[in-house]
C-alpha cells in the first residue's frame, strides 16, 4: 500500500476564516434523473455519514423536475435537511453554471467542512473547479474515507495505478473544506425511510448571464436492460466479437437469460461494437456486480481497473494465458461462438 504526503494548501493564503474545531457537516450533491435520484449519489450520501456529522442534501432542476425528487430525497435516510434551487438554467446542469451557486453557498460564514459528491462525469467537471476557486485540493474516486475529531482531520484511501496500489491521503485540519468524490462500488446505497421526514429549504438561483458553454443537446441511448452501473449481473464482450452485429446476436440472448446488463471492453467500443455508455474500464465505468461475465476479453490492465472487485468473476475465452483467467473465478477456455451459445440454451432449460 502506498501513502501520500498530506495535502497542503497552494501558495496563496486563503484569507476566510474558518473555525479550527467545527463538527463535520457535509454538503452532498445529489445526481438525479427522471424524477429519481442517482444510486450513485446514494452511495456517496453513505460515504458521507461516516464522517460522523451532519448530512445536508443539495438537489438543483428545472421547476418541473425538482418537487418529484424532493418527495425522495426527504425521505432518505441520513439527510439532516435538504437545499433545493429551481431555474430554467438547471434544467441541463453545466459545471460553469452551478459552480456560482457552489460558491456562494460555501463562503466564509458557511457551516459545511466538506463537500461530497459520486465520481459522476459531471461531478468529475464540478467539484475540482469549485475547489479551485476556494484555493483547496480536491479528493477524487476515494473508497473509504475517515474523520479525526479531535485533529479535525479527515482521511481517505482511492486506487491509483489502475487499482494496482491504494493510496491513503490525509486532509489536515488546516483546510477549511475538503472536497470529494466516491466511487459508487465502494459504498452501499443509502436506503429510505419512511418515517424519515427531512427539512426542505429552498435557495435563490444563482443567475449566470456570461456562461462560456451551453448545452446543444443530450443523446442517450435507450435499452430495456438493466443500467449498467448499478447491474448485479454484466456480460461484456471484447473485440473477439468481430462487429457490432455479432457482438449483439452473441451478447444479447445470454444477457437476457440472465437478466443482466451489457459491457463492454474499451477495444470493443473503440472498434465501433458498443456504445461507449457501455464501457467497462479504468475510463469507462466501473461495476462490481454480483457476476461479471467476460466474453472474448483479453483482460488489458485498463479494463480489470474497472471490474475486478465483481463478486464472481466468469471469463471464456480459447486463449489459456489470457491475463483475465489470472482474476478469474470461473475460467473457460473455448470457442466463444460456441459456448455462449450453448450456455444460454443450459441457462433456458
Amino acid at each position: 500500500m502506498l501513502r501520500a504526503r498530506s495535502l497542503v494548501t497552494s501558495h496563496r493564503i486563503i484569507t476566510r476564516t474558518y473555525a479550527t474545531a467545527k463538527s463535520p457537516h457535509a454538503l452532498v450533491f445529489l445526481e438525479h434523473k427522471n424524477g429519481t435520484i442517482e444510486s450513485a449519489s446514494l452511495s456517496a450520501l453513505t460515504a458521507a455519514q461516516q464522517l460522523g456529522g451532519s448530512v445536508t442534501g443539495l438537489i438543483l432542476g428545472g421547476s418541473d423536475q425538482v418537487p418529484t425528487v424532493l418527495e425522495r430525497a426527504k425521505k432518505l435516510k441520513g439527510l439532516s435537511s435538504v437545499l433545493h434551487s429551481s431555474a430554467p438554467q438547471y434544467s441541463s446542469l453545466l459545471p460553469e453554471i452551478v459552480s456560482p451557486l457552489l460558491e456562494k453557498l460555501l463562503a466564509s460564514d458557511s457551516p459545511y467542512t466538506h463537500v461530497v459528491s459520486a465520481h459522476s462525469s459531471f461531478a468529475k467537471a464540478l467539484l475540482p473547479r469549485v475547489a479551485a476557486k476556494l484555493d483547496v485540493p480536491a479528493v477524487s474516486d476515494i473508497i473509504s474515507v475517515s474523520h479525526d475529531s479531535s485533529s479535525n482531520s479527515t482521511t481517505f484511501s482511492r486506487p491509483i495505478y489502475a487499482g494496482n496500489a491504494i493510496a491513503t491521503v490525509r486532509a489536515p485540519s488546516s483546510l477549511p473544506l475538503k472536497f470529494f468524490t466516491v466511487r459508487s462500488t465502494a459504498f452501499p446505497a443509502s436506503p429510505s425511510d419512511d418515517g424519515a421526514s427531512v427539512a426542505l429549504e429552498e435557495i435563490p438561483p444563482v443567475e449566470v448571464t456570461d456562461a462560456p458553454t451551453q448545452r446543444l443537446k443530450t443523446e442517450l441511448t435507450k435499452s430495456d436492460r438493466p443500467e449498467l452501473g448499478v447491474a448485479t449481473r454484466v456480460v461484456s464482450g471484447g473485440r473477439a466479437l468481430k462487429n457490432a452485429e455479432t457482438f449483439q446476436a452473441t451478447l444479447g440472448p445470454l444477457s437476457d437469460v440472465l437478466g443482466a446488463a451489457l459491457g463492454a471492453s474499451r477495444a470493443a467500443v473503440d472498434a465501433g461494437y458498443a456504445d461507449n455508455s457501455l464501457q467497462v474500464g479504468q475510463t469507462g465505468k466501473v461495476v462490481a456486480p454480483e457476476l461479471y461475465i467476460a466474453v472474448g476479453i483479453s483482460g488489458a490492465i485498463q479494463h480489470l481497473a474497472g471490474m475486478k472487485d465483481s463478486k464472481l468473476i466468469v471469463a471464456i475465452n480459447k486463449d489459456p494465458d489470457a491475463p483475465i483467467f489470472q482474476v478469474a473465478d470461473i475460467g473457460l477456455v473455448a470457442d466463444l461462438f460456441e459456448a455462449v451459445p450453448q450456455l444460454v440454451e443450459k441457462l433456458k432449460q
